[in-house]
């Protein structure tokens, strides 16, 4: 497995794509005017105790109070967790992390157990104890490294550490110096908090041109290509202190054509904003997104196969378990996720595509949680949510549906206006009715329904006059009586 970052930096706007054998796996957005809060360490103070959700509202200075529930509150105790009126108090100054940004109406969702990551170690300041990531499977390279965590604890005091994934195979002086580095950040966040004011910022997470390489960059990486000399410089100058064995693979990119253009990377985020993904069997998937969860239905199209209909279904199943796992990557889809994939009669061929979905999930960067598949040839899953979603980032609701996506027919807004009419007229004295309507509306009042309007102008007794407004969407109308 070839790894490639492309970097693409303007003024405004910086997007780093993650290719994996030439094909796009993920994409991430950072505008300057909306950063993402992920991972920013706050002076907070609580607005609001509420122990019937078992939560609480916390003023960090953001936007919008942000939410903490009772199980991301430190504590020292085991069992099951107290009331959190018995943890915290209304204007208690608390330090907070943000672990969700703001979505749609919701604020952010804090923590206040801090976690400082870095390229190959994470410090927990506030727990002790040691994780490793579960995607080393190695038992000799588990054990080397909780030797090396037990060697390390005598000198981080009761602060915790987390192995991460590029810490396979990392010699003892790379996780050490990662270590002694992560110990004087945390101690300089600790200090500025001691003088920081309720309500703001302590300590701000990498940007993403930074965060991308400290995340995304492995053993697999071949190369970093970057448009921008400056952004060029800046990623070489981190990566010398931080990543020094990935600095020679940094590139300046400076051929005509834009690099994402290059890749084709601009067409494919056309497409994963698209409601329909084809498969090449000529199979399709039908994605929706919405507030609670994210649907994907698995259709097989105009795909017939040249055995019977149940290796027909099984094919595009296991086709549609890939495309599925890269889409969720590439839109960055999390929540709950509700997968209908085509019925299928044979027990073998659902745990086959079920076992298909998990193995191409594997790569994936954020957290999956997968159930079996129903009797309905349901799969329920959940994929950790952080950040907003590519859809989220780059579109905002139809201003003539309203996010719906469906409006009204202009049958239907007619037989609305016919209504209104008859309000107005009982409400107010006048001597005509003026309707202003959408050109699709006015076409229909003239034509299909011009018997209807005649009976009614009988039926109230005034003229009714009509008035183009192009500038109106299908169901936006004004009934003025004069």
């Amino acid at each position: 497995m070839s790894q490639e970052i492309l970097v693409n930096l303007t003024p405004r706007e910086t997007r780093v794509a993650l290719v994996e054998n030439g094909i796009l796996q993920e994409v991430h957005l950072e505008r300057t005017r909306r950063r993402g809060l992920v991972g920013n360490i706050y002076l907070g103070r609580v607005h609001r105790v509420l122990p019937g959700m078992q939560a609480a509202f916390v003023d960090a200075g953001l936007e919008r109070t942000a939410f903490l529930h009772v199980s991301d509150l430190y504590r020292e105790i085991g069992g099951p967790p107290p009331s959190i009126d018995q943890l915290i108090r209304e204007q208690q100054s608390l330090l907070v992390q943000v672990i969700k940004d703001p979505i749609g109406n919701k604020g952010a969702r804090l923590t206040t157990q801090i976690t400082v990551p870095s390229r190959y170690l994470v410090l927990t300041p506030r727990s002790s104890g040691v994780g490793i990531s579960a995607r080393i499977e190695d038992e000799q390279e588990r054990r080397r490294l909780r030797g090396l965590a037990q060697a390390f604890e005598a000198e981080q005091g009761e602060a915790g550490l987390i192995f991460r994934t590029a810490a396979e195979g990392a010699s003892e002086e790379a996780l050490e110096a990662d270590r002694q580095f992560l110990v004087r950040l945390w101690e300089g966040i600790r200090q500025q908090a001691e003088q920081a004011q309720p309500g703001s910022l302590v300590h701000e997470d990498l940007p993403l041109l930074l965060r991308a390489m400290r995340d995304l960059a492995n053993g697999e990486l071949e190369r970093v290509r970057v448009d921008s000399r400056e952004g060029y410089q800046r990623l070489r100058t981190f990566c010398q202190d931080l990543l020094p064995h990935v600095t020679d693979r940094v590139e300046l990119y400076t051929g005509e054509r834009p690099i994402f253009d290059l890749y084709g990377i601009e067409e494919e985020l056309e497409r994963a904003l698209s409601r329909r993904v084809g498969l090449k069997s000529g199979g399709h998937l039908v994605i929706d997104q919405t507030e609670a969860m994210t649907t994907i239905d698995v259709n097989t199209g105009g795909f017939v196969g040249n055995r019977n209909v149940d290796e027909t279904i099984f094919k595009t199943n296991l086709e549609a378990a890939q495309a599925i796992a890269r889409q969720l990557r590439l839109r960055n889809l999390g929540g709950i996720i509700i997968v209908d994939f085509i019925d299928m009669s044979e027990p073998e061929h659902r745990r086959q595509v079920l076992r298909a979905l998990e193995k191409a999930l594997e790569r994936d960067h954020a957290k999956t949680q997968i159930g079996a598949v129903s009797s309905l040839g349901l799969v329920e899953m959940t994929r950790k949510r952080t950040r907003e979603s590519l859809e989220q980032i780059t579109c905002e609701p139809c201003p003539t549906c309203g996010g719906r996506g469906t409006v009204k027919t202009a049958e239907t807004v007619v037989y609305e206006i016919f209504r209104e009419v008859l309000r107005e007229i009982r409400q107010f004295e006048s001597q005509r009715v003026i309707i202003l309507a959408a050109p699709s509306v006015v076409e229909v009042l003239l034509d299909e329904e011009s018997g209807s309007l005649a009976q009614l102008e009988s039926f109230i007794e005034r003229p009714i006059e009509l008035q183009v407004e192009s500038l109106y969407v299908a169901d936006q109308y004004d009934v003025i009586p004069v």
